[in-house]
């Protein structure tokens, strides 16, 4: 069983705060190697009806140790938000998640 804590944001807070379905935004930002945004890619589209529901956009900070993902994505539900938020977290690499 795992031990960590769940920060995904809660099916009533984000059905309070977002109209389903809908657009929701994510940002990932994780070490500039092994293919972070690659993985972080995959991991969000097959929680996705089609992969055109899904666009981002990639900053490498200054020293370019690490990288910055703006996902756009098109959702049905809160419970798909949350599975995107869960597979996201399981990513080697990752350093934060908003």
């Amino acid at each position: 069983m795992d031990s960590r804590p769940d920060h995904r944001p809660s099916v009533d807070l984000l059905e309070s705060t977002h109209l389903f379905p809908g657009n929701y935004t994510i940002k990932a930002i994780g070490l500039a190697e092994d293919d972070f945004e690659k993985r972080v890619a995959e991991a969000v589209t097959k929680h996705l009806a089609a992969s055109s529901d899904l666009e981002y956009s990639v900053r490498a900070t200054r020293g370019g140790r690490h990288i910055a993902m703006t996902l756009e994505l098109t959702v049905q539900n809160a419970e798909q938000v949350r599975s995107i938020y869960a597979e996201i977290q399981d990513i080697s690499g990752l350093t934060l998640l908003l």
